[in-house]
């Protein structure tokens, strides 16, 4: 029986969002017939005896998918901003954080679901 590893995969892209004590990965992938995907991984630091491990929790999200994924998330995400909690200033979120040394704003990144 075949093992289907996403290691195995080869990575074309990725992108790393950092949001608290959880991280999100968003790594495009190519297929062995050279088609794609998308996995998003959230990675979760949680405390172990005298050290510590990473929980990780993955989603495919393939091809066919993405207009209805990003449909869904952003009517989600809207209806949380615009009918839930429409006095929130969601864009006192927006931060900035280091990488390497450079700073780079989450609003500047070019994941954009809308």
């Amino acid at each position: 029986m075949e093992e289907n590893n996403d290691r195995d995969r080869e990575e074309v892209y990725s992108e790393r969002v950092k949001a608290g004590k959880r991280t999100y990965f968003f790594d495009v992938k190519m297929t062995k017939s050279n088609d794609y995907y998308l996995t998003i991984t959230e990675s979760k630091r949680k405390p172990k005896d005298d050290g510590f491990y990473y929980e990780k929790h993955k989603i495919f999200l393939y091809k066919e998918d993405f207009n209805k994924f990003t449909n869904a998330l952003n009517t989600a995400v809207n209806h949380v901003k615009d009918e839930l909690m429409p006095e929130v200033d969601f864009s006192q979120f927006d931060r900035e954080e280091e990488v390497g040394n450079e700073q780079v704003s989450d609003a500047d990144s070019d994941l954009k679901w809308d």
